[in-house]
């Protein structure tokens, strides 16, 4: 991509992107000349980006997230449309980060949406050596450090709440108990759907209610309610 198209791509004005490519603070070949940008070097980093973003720049991101999902239908607004009960376990026994990420795969292969369950936790593994895809609050969103059609049948969500909080490298220095899996087919929808989590997580009770319900339905039921929340605001 160019700058005009990681400026759309990334729902940012091109002069940023300049900016960001003169300070050398964004992954991209011929800077001084003619930046090029590869899309999966891009969306790891704006990957990273939106996991940090403070709380009202991910409200302007998610909003314009939202608006160009919404060209692709209905189907791909609501992100709580890839997470089923039957994806949601209440008291995951997992005790350490490896095993988290095992647990969480073994979840994806059970409910066969996997292709190779090895390719994706491997995928996931590599991501985390990145950087910990854990966030204050106790919470995160663990997924692939690439994004295409070959891991999964369908783009999915999985929610775990570990039976203890386990050390999963969040910048807050806190544990981590509530896990979800994100595992999309394309960039875009990984990014809207980050965007969209981090939004639950700032902006509703979410991480309350998922520590207080009682069962896999219950957690389910509070996050479809969550978002159903954000959406109606952004309506």
């Amino acid at each position: 991509m160019n700058v005009a198209q990681v400026a759309r791509y990334l729902h940012m004005d091109p002069a940023q992107i300049a900016r960001l490519v003169k300070q050398g603070e964004i992954p991209c070949e011929q800077a001084e000349t003619h930046p090029l940008f590869a899309r999966g070097e891009i969306d790891a980093w704006e990957s990273q980006r939106i996991l940090g973003m403070p709380e009202r720049r991910l409200a302007d991101y998610h909003r314009d997230t939202t608006a160009g999902t919404r060209q692709q239908g209905a189907a791909h607004v609501a992100v709580c449309g890839m997470l089923t009960v039957e994806r949601t376990v209440c008291a995951l026994q997992s005790r350490t980060k490896s095993a988290v990420l095992h647990d969480l795969t073994s979840i994806a292969e059970c409910a066969g949406l996997l292709y190779d369950p090895k390719d994706l936790l491997h995928s996931l593994e590599e991501r985390e050596a990145l950087c910990s895809t854990g966030l204050v609050n106790g919470v995160a969103i663990v997924h692939p450090r690439h994004h295409d059609p070959f891991l999964a049948s369908e783009s999915f969500l999985v929610l775990a709440r570990t039976a203890a909080p386990i050390p999963f490298g969040a910048p807050d220095g806190r544990p981590t108990d509530l896990f979800f899996l994100l595992v999309c087919q394309d960039d875009q929808r990984h990014l809207h759907s980050l965007a969209r989590l981090c939004t639950l997580f700032v902006s509703t009770p979410l991480l309350e209610h998922l520590r207080a319900a009682d069962s896999a339905a219950g957690m389910f039921d509070a996050t479809v309610a969550a978002e159903a929340g954000v959406l109606k605001r952004l309506s």
